[in-house]
C-alpha cells in the first residue's frame, strides 16, 4: 500500500489544449460485462459460478452497437477479459463497427482488494485476451467499479508499465464503494520520475456546494431525471469547455434480465429504470456528438504539436512503487 502521498489533487476546472474544439464532442464509453458480474452481486454470485448463469452480454452488446449505429456514434468499449475469452467474435464485431477496444480487467474484481502482483496478472491476462481476439493493441483501462482509490494508486504505475496510455478509473466523488474525493475533475496526466506517463480521464461530475455530484453515467444516467443530465451537458459545454464522459453497461438496456437476490440497496442500484435506459441513451445520441477516447487522445497530441506545448498538463507526480517500498 502507498505510504507516501501523491501531489495534492485539484478539483477545479483546468483548461486543456483541445478545449476550444468546435463543435465540442463528448466521450461515449461502454463497460462490457454481464448482469451477474457486477460488484453489487459479488457476495451472491461467486466468480467460479459465472458459467452457470445464462449469459445475455452478447445480445445486449449487439443492441448497444445497433443503437450507436442508428445515430452514427462511435465509442470506447471496455471489455471484461472473461467476456472476451468466451465471446471473441463479439470483440471482433465491436472493432469491425469502428469502436475502440479497451480493458475492464479479467475477473471484474475491485483493485483495492488485490495485491500489486494479482492486479498485474489480471490486467495482463485481460489485455492479451482482448488483443488476441481482435488483433489490435489495447491501450485504455477502466477499473471495475471505479476501484482505483487512494489506497491503491500503485495500480497506475503498473498500467503504464503494461503499455496502457490512458486510464478512466478515478471518480472524484464520495461513495461507499469507490471514489477519490478531491481528485481533479477534468483530464490530467500522472507522471513518474522515470519518464512514464498515464493520461487520466475522469467520469463527469457537477460541482454543487463544494461537493462533486456524479452525472451522465450508469445508474446516475439511468435513475436521475433527464433534465439533470442535460443540465450537465450545457454546463460542460458552455462553462467548462470540457467533454462529458458518458458510460453505460449492456445489461442496463435489458429490463428482462434474470433477477438476482441481493441486498435492497444493490437491487435498487441495479434494476431501477432499466426499461427507460435505451430511450435515454437515444436522446443523448440525438442531441450530442460523441467520439472514442483514442480520438480525444490523438486530438490532444495533435494540438500539442500545433501549439508547441505539452498536451498532458497538468501533471500529477506520483512516487514509484520502489520509492514507496523503500
Amino acid at each position: 500500500m502507498m505510504t507516501k502521498p501523491a501531489k495534492k489533487f485539484n478539483a477545479n476546472p483546468v483548461a486543456t489544449a483541445d478545449q476550444h474544439a468546435d463543435p465540442l464532442t463528448h466521450v461515449l464509453t461502454v463497460d462490457v460485462e454481464d448482469y451477474f458480474q457486477v460488484e453489487a452481486f459479488a457476495e451472491t454470485v461467486k466468480r467460479e459460478s459465472w458459467d452457470r448463469y445464462p449469459s445475455r452480454v452478447d445480445a445486449n452488446t449487439r443492441r448497444v452497437l445497433d443503437l450507436f449505429d442508428e445515430y452514427g456514434a462511435k465509442g470506447t468499449f471496455f471489455f471484461v477479459g472473461w467476456v472476451a475469452d468466451k465471446l471473441p467474435e463479439l470483440v471482433r464485431e465491436v472493432h469491425a463497427r469502428g469502436h475502440e477496444l479497451a480493458c475492464h480487467s479479467y475477473w471484474h474484481r475491485t483493485i483495492y482488494s488485490l495485491s500489486p502482483e494479482e492486479f498485474r496478472e489480471d490486467t495482463r491476462r485481460a489485455k492479451q485476451t482482448i488483443e488476441s481476439a481482435a488483433g489490435v493493441a489495447v491501450t485504455g483501462y477502466r477499473a471495475p467499479s471505479w476501484s482505483i482509490t487512494k489506497d491503491c494508486m500503485w495500480a497506475l504505475e503498473i498500467l503504464a508499465e503494461e503499455g496502457f496510455t490512458y486510464d478512466s478509473s478515478i471518480y472524484p466523488i464520495h461513495h461507499d464503494l469507490y471514489g477519490v474525493p478531491g481528485a481533479q475533475r477534468f483530464p490530467y496526466t500522472f507522471a513518474w520520475a522515470n519518464g512514464m506517463k498515464l493520461r487520466e480521464y475522469p467520469p463527469a461530475t457537477l460541482r454543487f456546494m463544494r461537493t462533486n455530484l456524479p452525472v451522465a453515467g450508469g445508474g446516475y444516467l439511468r435513475i436521475f431525471p433527464a433534465a439533470y443530465n442535460e443540465m450537465a451537458f450545457r454546463i460542460f459545454e458552455k462553462d467548462y469547455a470540457q467533454r462529458v464522459v458518458v458510460y453505460l453497461h449492456p445489461w442496463e438496456i435489458d429490463p428482462d434480465q434474470p433477477r438476482i437476490a441481493a441486498k435492497l440497496k444493490s437491487r435498487f442500484r441495479h434494476y431501477t429504470q432499466l426499461k427507460n435506459m435505451s430511450n435515454k441513451i437515444g436522446r443523448l445520441l440525438q442531441r450530442h456528438k460523441f467520439e472514442r477516447f483514442c480520438d480525444v487522445l490523438a486530438g490532444e497530441e495533435a494540438a500539442a504539436v500545433l501549439n508547441g506545448r505539452a498536451a498532458e498538463q497538468p501533471l500529477t507526480l506520483l512516487p514509484s512503487m520502489q520509492e514507496v517500498n523503500a
